[in-house]
């Protein structure tokens, strides 16, 4: 679904950077003689990785902020064709303020996501321009988000374009449908075969993502948000 996501942020932006739809008029390829849009993509895993492929595709100009984990992956897959920057305050502010489209694809596992963007940030912007908040299913990471729907999907804030939409896949619903049951279609039958428990035990990815078990939480990220304690699932299941 993070990958979908990606890319539907990119065919949804593109639609609202129209000039019918409020946004800036800029196609985001641009035409001869004429320079693409100013694509900026905040987190570069895999939601901002499928957006910056899809981005790239369509000859915009892209440039990926992230940590230095990810950053020499997402710059040799990409080489020429985008720039990968590391991310903090000043290079966000710097670079939100000259874009056309932000793209908002941070994501920390179980837990809300910070606001990488200011109210304040807006007024450097340029009217018309776009924020997509991916991350808006968990909190989202713009100061200015409230979630949207797909028949309401955006609203303006002092002239900027937000598209703040929950489940974006939802908007391509027999793709993601047919590819969710492709990614998940092993795991159930492995689920059928062995039964829950002995499934988790004998799996670490089918392990890793149990939450709750006998009373206790066992995804950290999610515990330390409603500031419980975390147990291992590990622990859990030996019991």
């Amino acid at each position: 679904m993070s990958q979908i996501t990606g890319r539907m942020s990119i065919q949804a932006s593109a639609t609202a950077l129209e000039k019918a739809h409020s946004g800036r008029g800029v196609l985001l390829d641009g035409a001869p003689g004429m320079q693409p849009a100013r694509v900026i993509i905040l987190g570069g895993g895999v939601v901002g990785f499928h957006a910056a492929e899809n981005a790239v595709g369509l000859q915009a100009g892209v440039t990926i902020l992230d940590r230095l984990l990810a950053l020499e992956r997402i710059s040799n897959h990409f080489g020429i064709k985008a720039r990968v920057l590391y991310s903090n305050k000043t290079s966000i502010a710097e670079h939100v303020a000259r874009a056309d489209l932000v793209i908002g694809a941070v994501l920390i596992p179980g837990a809300a996501v910070p606001k990488l963007g200011t109210r304040a940030m807006l007024g450097t912007m340029q009217p018309g321009a776009v924020l997509v908040d991916v991350a808006i299913d968990q909190g989202g990471c713009f100061e200015t988000s409230y979630a949207t729907t797909h028949a309401e999907p955006t609203y303006l804030v002092d002239g900027i374009m937000h598209y703040c939409v929950t489940n974006m896949p939802g908007r391509v619903a027999r793709t993601s449908t047919y590819a969710l049951n492709k990614a998940t279609l092993p795991h159930i039958i492995q689920l059928a075969n062995l039964g829950w428990w002995a499934a988790l035990r004998a799996d670490p990815h089918l392990r890793a993502d149990l939450n709750i078990w006998n009373g206790k939480i066992t995804c950290a990220p999610v515990a330390q948000a409603l500031e419980y304690e975390s147990t291992l699932p590990e622990a859990t299941l030996a019991e």
